[in-house]
């Protein structure tokens, strides 16, 4: 190949078929199965000639793109029960539009993280809204935003990478997730992000209870409170306090 893809570069298998689609321009709702099969096990093999150790995840990926390419092929395509034509390629594009709507997210919080300066801009509202259809705004101060995604990212990099696995899971809801968090206030209205995330096991988990709480804060449910800058944050349900 006339450029080297090196193996480090990725979390998953997802992560490499994002890469191609972004560095192609291809369509993510129009994926060329046959193209990105064919770069994806090029990938594969060059990684295992170099000798490297590749996670089952990545030849899960190469045995599932090759059966999409397959059924492609067949003549008479497999009819649902409205007799409309099934696409194959359907699951995977979901999973590919799924991951990059966290990833996306993910990278935000890296960014904010990184940059205690940082101010809200209206890319990142968008962003935000693109992931989950609601219009999140920010009420939050710049240093409150930066603990709040430092901590999650802090939290993230302690929990698995996003797989392909994990999407095929019933999909946390935003206000599912807000339900979740109202169990944890104590009797005078407080939680703990300790006590938080010591119950969010995945990294999807912690995206969510992320924009939870942004939305939370936006619309007054609930503040965030920091009472020096070594401390723990805390989120504080304010319909409790009162």
């Amino acid at each position: 190949m006339a450029y080297q893809v090196k193996l480090e570069n990725f979390e998953g298998p997802l992560d490499l078929l994002l890469y191609f689609i972004r560095r192609d321009e291809l369509d993510i709702y129009d994926i060329p199965i046959g193209q990105i099969t064919k770069e994806f096990v090029e990938v594969i093999d060059e990684w295992k000639q170099m000798n490297m150790l590749i996670a089952g995840e990545f030849i899960v990926m190469a045995s599932t793109l090759m059966r999409v390419k397959a059924k492609m092929l067949i003549p008479r395509p497999e009819l649902d029960e409205d007799g409309e034509i099934i696409d194959p390629r359907t699951e995977l594009m979901q999973q590919l539009i799924d991951y990059k709507r966290f990833r996306d997210v993910a990278e935000m919080l890296d960014s904010l993280a990184d940059n205690r300066s940082h101010v809200v801009s209206r890319q990142f509202e968008q962003e935000i809204k693109a992931v989950e259809g609601d219009n999140i705004g920010s009420t939050l101060s710049d240093i409150t935003l930066y603990d709040l995604a430092r901590v999650f990212k802090e939290a993230m990099e302690k929990r698995p990478v996003i797989s392909q696995f994990e999407l095929n899971r019933e999909p946390i809801k935003l206000e599912k997730q807000k339900e979740f968090l109202f169990k944890f206030f104590d009797g005078d209205g407080l939680l703990k992000f300790s006590t938080l995330l010591k119950e969010l096991k995945t990294r999807m988990e912690i995206i969510v209870t992320f924009l939870a709480i942004l939305d939370l804060v936006r619309d007054g449910t609930c503040s965030l409170e920091q009472n020096d800058v070594f401390d723990e944050i805390e989120l504080i349900h304010l319909g409790a306090a009162a």
